[in-house]
């Protein structure tokens, strides 16, 4: 069995309703994965039902209407636009965060659940999980987490060990 197919039995249909995501966006570039499943591209991937997008901030209506055409139920928040077919286990959160934005002019494509696309960059990356752990009013569980995958990608990557908080990097 493929890692692909493990995760769609785990996640009840996920890598298909991925495809579809990216089928989606891919009629609305540039856009870029980012999160915990871009880290994944770059380190020892670690399981995660979460998927994390960066779209062009203008595109974000056209592309609400069509995964819910699809069959995707879609939620908005204040930071985020969250899309997810009922009974599945992925979370598609789109962020609304403009700080976001610049990551789309510096991408790479990685092959992620068996589709071949735009991840930001490694520094981009860790620039997001810098704020995500940094933000305060995330809950504690999650910025744990955001700071596990900044010291997975420190120890991958010494070189970018100067882009992440020292009390993060001297744990190592």
């Amino acid at each position: 069995m493929t890692a692909t197919e493990i995760y769609e039995s785990v996640t009840n249909g996920g890598a298909s309703d991925f495809a579809e995501v990216v089928a989606v966006l891919n009629r609305y570039k540039p856009w870029c994965l980012i999160g915990g499943l871009a880290v994944n591209c770059f380190v020892e991937p670690v399981y995660t039902t979460d998927v994390d997008v960066v779209v062009v901030a203008a595109n974000l209506e056209q592309i609400e209407r069509e995964l819910k055409a699809v069959g995707f139920r879609v939620k908005r928040f204040e930071h985020s636009m969250n899309a997810q077919r009922p009974g599945s286990k992925l979370n598609v959160q789109f962020t609304t965060d403009p700080r976001y934005q610049e990551f789309l002019a510096n991408l790479t494509q990685q092959e992620v659940l068996g589709v071949l696309i735009p991840v930001a960059s490694v520094e981009n990356v860790v620039r997001g999980k810098v704020w995500a752990w940094q933000d305060n009013q995330r809950r504690p569980t999650k910025r744990k987490k955001d700071e596990l995958d900044l010291m997975r990608i420190a120890e991958a990557h010494p070189e970018l060990r100067e882009l992440i908080p020292a009390q993060i990097v001297k744990q190592l």
